[in-house]
């Protein structure tokens, strides 16, 4: 049993890579797209600033994953394996298919597919966190948008006498710095999911790791009121490393498909994204960096005209950000039922 467990968290933390590589793309698309930095560069300086996360963000949002969404009673091994092989199944389809969805809603339905497959509807902790998860499929987009593009009228305001040159080459050291920001929120909300994930396997499992010596007493986990400092590492770790492999496919549409942008508006739509996200952050609410940057990204567009952004592909997006929670909650339940029959809990 202790070794099933050991197994899980291996596979919560293959999951967080995957959210990295398929991730990345939020982070790299628009410094890669106006060509500030190669996507080589970009990857890298988003990878470390994922891992910079981890001195600041705190862990509000690991605390909601693990005990404010489903019912931590009723959680088991079988919950926790089938919610995260029905999430780690979407992101690699959605990947394949190079559709930016959101790592952290499939990561969501996928726990909540798995709980309700064991337990019924019941199992689902109906209330806050819910309300504002749901709400911010909406919310978090929108605000990316208004944000993106007041911040975008400002700097065209500020600078509409400057010469464009200038306007550009300022920019494109500015970029740098609004890319890291999103970065850092990006680590900072995506990670902390799955380590909320883990600590509610580790309650599940506390009669059994409470007895355990050396290493294997790190598993101890009585509740869900703190964050162990090794979940912390290495959920960040395995985050940056996934954004290191890249996410080719997806930066494709992010960087070029929805609009064009210049280093002026990467430097504006990274910002308002990373203020959204950071935002969102520090109140403990799990919100999809792909949904934001998105919005900012096409507030950006619209600033120019309202035909520059390719609002037929912005909308193939948001049908992927509609279905991602059931999709993944769908494929959840079927690996749940697996799992159940083959493990004997």
């Amino acid at each position: 049993m202790l070794a099933y467990v050991i197994a899980i968290i291996v596979v919560a933390f293959i999951f967080d890579f995957t959210n990295g590589f398929h991730d990345s793309a939020n982070s790299i698309a628009t410094i890669v797209g106006t060509r500030v930095l190669s996507p080589v560069a970009a990857v890298v300086w988003a990878a470390f600033f994922n891992f910079v996360a981890l001195f600041t963000v705190g862990t509000a949002v690991a605390k909601a994953i693990g005990s404010g969404m489903i019912d931590v009673a009723i959680v088991n091994p079988n919950v926790v394996l089938g919610g995260l092989l029905g999430a780690i199944a979407w992101n690699l389809i959605t990947w394949y298919y190079g559709i930016p969805s959101s790592s952290s809603h499939a990561l969501i339905g996928g726990y909540a597919g798995a709980a309700v497959a064991r337990a019924g509807w019941g199992a689902i902790l109906w209330g806050k966190k819910w309300i504002e998860t749901l709400s911010f499929i909406v919310i978090s987009p929108i605000v990316g948008l208004v944000v993106g593009f007041g911040l975008m009228v400002a700097i065209l305001w500020i600078f509409h006498r400057t010469n464009p040159g200038k306007v550009d080459r300022f920019f494109r050291v500015a970029q740098l710095g609004s890319s890291a920001l999103l970065s850092l929120a990006h680590g900072g909300n995506d990670a902390q999911k799955t380590m909320g994930i883990i600590m509610g396997l580790l309650v599940s499992v506390k009669a059994l790791t409470a007895t355990q010596t050396g290493l294997l007493h790190h598993l101890y986990l009585p509740d869900t009121s703190h964050v162990p400092l090794w979940v912390e590492v290495m959920a960040y770790t395995a985050i940056s490393l996934g954004t290191l492999s890249g996410g080719w496919r997806i930066v494709a549409t992010m960087g070029r498909r929805i609009t064009k942008l210049r280093p002026v508006g990467g430097f504006a739509a990274e910002t308002a994204g990373a203020l959204a996200i950071l935002g969102a952050t520090s109140l403990g609410i799990p919100v999809s960096t792909t949904h934001t940057i998105t919005g900012s990204i096409v507030g950006v567009g619209a600033t120019t005209r309202v035909s520059a952004v390719r609002w037929g592909i912005a909308g193939r997006i948001v049908w992927a950000w509609l279905v991602t929670i059931p999709a993944a909650g769908i494929m959840a339940a079927v690996a749940y039922w697996i799992l159940a029959s083959i493990v004997k809990l």
